[in-house]
């Protein structure tokens, strides 16, 4: 059951996220949390570095999905502008969005990684559903009031997964 909480990769943003990696591991697709993940979760708009990052992974035909557990006016209004397509109130850990995406980018689990800043929730669900999972160092240090809760659950988590020697990385989140 742990291991269910160990994502395949660590990264430090979204950023060292390398569309010609991803091409050689046979990644066609991303789907990617939006809140401290892609921006921090107070931020209504996209970062000019993070829309240079979503036209690089563009030009190499890589296809992005945003599932979020927010409602649809916060989703749409940091997607739409971006022409990114996006799945709100997903009700992650359940993996019924991480399908839905892959299904409307119209590639398979093996073609699409999912990427989050929350083991219990896009590791979590992910590896569930039966994806390759990447977690990512939340870019911002504040977390909406679910999401605080979430954190002291993760912390442990992350302890008990140290303890056992199953973390390969060196910084903890």
């Amino acid at each position: 059951m742990l291991k269910l909480f160990l994502p395949n990769e660590y990264l430090k943003s979204i950023f060292h996220l390398q569309p010609e990696k991803l091409k050689e591991q046979g990644i066609k697709g991303i789907i990617t949390d939006l809140d401290n993940t892609l921006v921090e979760w107070d931020r209504p708009n996209a970062t000019a570095r993070l829309v240079d990052w979503l036209e690089e992974m563009k030009r190499h035909n890589m296809k992005i999905t945003i599932v979020s557990n927010n409602n649809q006016d916060r989703v749409r209004a940091f997607s739409e502008p971006l022409d990114i397509p996006f799945i709100h109130r997903a009700r992650k850990p359940l993996g019924s969005g991480f399908r839905k995406a892959a299904r409307e980018m119209g590639l398979s689990k093996e073609e699409t990684v999912i990427v989050g800043d929350q083991l219990l929730t896009d590791v979590f669900g992910g590896n569930r559903a039966g994806f390759y999972t990447i977690l990512v160092v939340p870019v911002a240090q504040s977390d909406g009031f679910f999401t605080r809760f979430n954190r002291m659950i993760e912390r442990k988590i992350m302890a008990n997964l140290k303890r056992k020697g199953l973390i390969q990385w060196e910084e903890e989140m």
